[in-house]
């Protein structure tokens, strides 16, 4: 199991732009969906260990977000055709209460510098970079409890209208599956 970390993302960045489908309902989600609202990006995929070590915490955490006012979505940017496992119809069999998108040409990927699968990155409601970095300390096999600890303490603070501490954690989980040749600069 390969194990590769966030790139850490610049803090107050501004969410880059998206529309992407979600298979499951046949919608397309932007970021104009959420303007005024914060928001969490999730890079997640069907097959890694990482994000199924984690699923259920994503489900929880997506509803108490929502019910939070903070939009979620889940990003999918893996290349298909050497991981069938994470094709769009396979992604229909993952019910999150949350979008959970198909970004085909990686290109959403590539403008938010996400680098593995979990991959968290929490604007406030300008859509500037509060938060990038892990959910939590557990990992496949640290027999460390899953919280979501890290992630749920950014948003809380996001909420509040405090100050979240700026020294992060990167994420840590599989690669993104770059189509050939199509692995971004920050990656290599």
């Amino acid at each position: 199991m390969a194990r590769t970390p966030s790139t850490m993302l610049e803090l107050e960045t501004r969410a880059p732009e998206f529309s992407l489908p979600d298979p499951r309902t046949g919608r397309t989600i932007s970021r104009q969906n959420f303007e005024g609202r914060s928001l969490l990006v999730m890079f997640i995929c069907n097959h890694c260990p990482f994000v199924i070590h984690v699923e259920k915490q994503l489900r929880e955490i997506g509803k108490v977000f929502q019910e939070k006012d903070i939009g979620v979505v889940a990003i999918n940017s893996n290349d298909v055709s050497t991981h069938p496992d994470d094709s769009p119809e396979k992604m229909k069999e993952h019910v999150y209460p949350f979008p959970y998108l198909f970004d085909e040409s990686q290109s959403v990927a590539r403008d938010f510098h996400a680098a593995c699968t979990p991959d968290f990155f929490l604007f406030d409601r300008h859509h500037r970079l509060v938060y990038r970095g892990q959910l939590d300390d557990s990992r496949p096999g640290n027999n460390i409890p899953v919280t979501g600890h890290d992630l749920v303490a950014a948003a809380e603070l996001l909420i509040q209208g405090a100050t979240i501490p700026t020294d992060q954690k990167p994420s840590l989980g599989c690669n993104i599956k770059w189509k050939k040749g199509n692995e971004p600069e920050y990656y290599r």
